[in-house]
């Protein structure tokens, strides 16, 4: 009787085992961000006005995104 138990708690280790080498490793940097994928349609329904908080170029109604804010103008270099 004691063979079964003993073997039921191997199989059971056994399975959560498994299910740790299976977990999904985290990131190391919060540098990769996946990127948004939208149609053309809600890119231009979406788009930022000036003064908005932006992360690219893309994101503004001017193209214009500095220091992380929809611009205007363009940054003199």
């Amino acid at each position: 009787m004691w063979h079964l138990k003993l073997f039921a708690v191997l199989m059971t280790c056994l399975l959560l085992l498994g299910q740790v080498n299976g977990s999904p490793i985290p990131e190391l940097s919060s540098a990769k961000r996946r990127l948004r994928r939208m149609t053309p349609f809600w890119r231009g329904v979406s788009l930022r006005c000036i003064g908005a908080s932006c992360l690219d170029d893309s994101e503004c109604i001017t193209r214009l995104c500095r220091k992380r804010r929809c611009s205007l103008k363009v940054a003199q270099e």
